[in-house]
């Protein structure tokens, strides 16, 4: 019998890519929607089992999980933006604290002893000084934002549970991963739609950028997911995992390798309004933890992530183009019947 992994939010960006690559290990994959936004499923369709519904419903995600009665559970569903947890901080928290305590008490009612993973974040540790560096699953947690205080919420949440229900459950901490199907509201994938959008016409040869000073540990998403598999099969319950990359690289590099792959010559602009208020200087990764117990590590340089995000963008403008250019030439050429 196949083993059956339940992915929340499974039409979220790193979740689309696991449920790929769980389906390529042989695994029986169903996931949980809100809304009908399955862009990023909608190639897996076929493959997949989709319960739609909202986990801050305790009833339903108990109706679900005795339904699908999964031998693995992967919580990734959560409001993931820093930038969005500024503007609507009781939001974040009540959908990422009720979301996962609603999932752990339907584990528990529906008798069931599946494997767990709740994902946590880098934003844990906030601002680390430069002599903590890289962080370590012992370093302090500083956190400097809403969504880094919800997700440290949800990490304890995850032990407490493990500690006082005994759920087989792993905690881990990713760092920033990207790839192509990222949402622009991320880093790596602004620059890489508006250089996209430049080289379409569609936009003019600027990019706007927040603060490049900052240094941020990147993993490509695909090695993030394995990592994911591998800490919940192999990783002791209770423990918390830290995943990245090890290395820090500024965002000035980033948006300089950016231009240097560019089709035409792009400026660029500091816009305010993309400076958060209060960031770290520096986030960095110690993963040895994982690699020891699970021998993960990572596998895909930081370039090669980055021209496929820009050739993700390049495609998605030059569809848009056509269809821009499709409907004004149907104005322009209206056909009377």
């Amino acid at each position: 019998m196949k083993t059956r992994a339940l992915i929340t939010g499974i039409g979220g960006f790193a979740a689309s890519y696991l449920a790929e690559y769980l389906l390529e290990q042989g695994m029986e994959v169903c996931g949980t929607i809100r809304g009908h936004k399955t862009d990023n499923i909608e190639h897996l369709h076929s493959s997949l089992s989709l319960y739609s519904g909202d986990l801050m419903s305790a009833s339903w995600v108990e109706q679900t999980i005795r339904e699908t009665r999964p031998d693995l559970i992967f919580h990734l569903a959560a409001q993931a933006s820093v930038a969005r947890s500024w503007d609507d901080p009781a939001g974040t928290l009540s959908n990422n604290i009720l979301s996962e305590l609603n999932l752990l008490q339907g584990v528990t009612r529906a008798n069931i002893d599946p494997r767990i993973l709740v994902i946590g974040s880098n934003e844990e540790y906030g601002l680390t000084p430069p002599e903590e560096l890289p962080s370590t699953e012992e370093t302090p947690l500083r956190p400097i934002n809403p969504y880094g205080v919800s997700k440290i919420c949800q990490d304890f949440l995850g032990y407490q549970y493990f500690s006082s229900q005994g759920l087989h459950l792993v905690r881990v901490r990713p760092f920033n991963h990207t790839g192509p199907r990222q949402s622009d509201e991320f880093f790596i994938p602004s620059i890489a739609r508006q250089i996209a959008e430049a080289e379409a016409g569609i936009s003019e040869p600027v990019i706007y950028v927040g603060n490049l000073k900052a240094e941020r540990d990147f993993t490509d998403v695909r090695d993030m997911v394995k990592a994911y598999r591998l800490a919940i099969l192999y990783g002791k319950p209770g423990e918390v995992y830290n995943i990245g990359s090890g290395k820090a690289t500024s965002l000035e590099w980033v948006v300089d390798f950016f231009l240097k792959n560019s089709r035409v010559n792009i400026s660029v602009e500091q816009d305010q309004s993309r400076i958060r208020p209060r960031d770290a200087t520096v986030s960095l990764c110690d993963y040895s933890k994982l690699k020891r117990e699970t021998g993960w590590t990572p596998q895909i340089p930081l370039e090669h992530t980055l021209r496929d995000v820009l050739e993700y963008w390049r495609s998605k403008s030059m569809s848009n183009r056509r269809i821009t250019t499709e409907v004004g030439n149907e104005r322009d050429n209206p056909s009377w019947r």
